[in-house]
């Protein structure tokens, strides 16, 4: 457990919060966050992304420090990580429609991401490759995951002005991400099959 997490861990138990409560919350700020991007309200939403990010990277390692991990809580953990991911490109399509397309491809990329690392990672523990987590459920590795996703938010929000460049970069990364896993899968799961 990361040293700097006993006070926050201590803060939860104090007002009796459970590990799924933890994950609750950070989806709460990331709608709240929204909502502010929306309304062009970017420093603001920044810090509600990012209490939120704290919220999320801190509900597991509370529920393995309180004996409460389980299968459901990291189920409910990518389900609302992608559900706050999600509801941000609501909120910038509020804030700049005239992108509607460019964040309807962003969207379909976050399925396609979660959707590979989920199918992958699981096929990975089923055979025993790759790397142990402490998470319920295994993502495998691509270049974007949940940290990038929050560096191109971040960068979205302190820089609105340059917002062609980062979402053209982002759509790269996306793709780069989805084929170089797809590239993997059949690596592992077809040529390594035939030796």
């Amino acid at each position: 457990m990361p040293r700097w997490t006993g006070p926050l861990l201590g803060l939860y138990r104090r007002r009796g919060l459970t590990p799924n409560q933890i994950t609750g919350l950070g989806l709460l700020c990331a709608l709240v966050a929204a909502w502010l991007v929306s309304l062009q309200w970017f420093g603001t939403a920044l810090g509600f992304w990012w209490l939120g990010r704290l919220f999320d990277g801190t509900d597991g390692i509370y529920a393995r420090d309180m004996g409460q991990a389980t299968a459901f809580g990291g189920y409910l953990d990518i389900l609302l990580d992608m559900a706050s991911y999600s509801v941000m490109l609501v909120g910038f399509y509020g804030a700049m429609p005239q992108r509607g397309l460019q964040w309807l491809v962003i969207a379909v990329l976050y399925t396609l991401c979660i959707t590979s690392a989920l199918a992958l990672g699981e096929y990975e523990t089923k055979h025993h490759l790759g790397a142990e987590d402490h998470r319920s459920l295994r993502l495998a590795t691509g270049i974007a995951e949940g940290g990038e996703t929050g560096i191109f938010y971040t960068l979205m929000l302190l820089f609105p002005g340059q917002w062609s460049l980062f979402i053209g970069c982002w759509i790269v990364i996306l793709v780069i991400t989805v084929v170089s896993r797809s590239f993997l899968a059949y690596r592992v799961m077809v040529r390594e099959k035939r030796s």
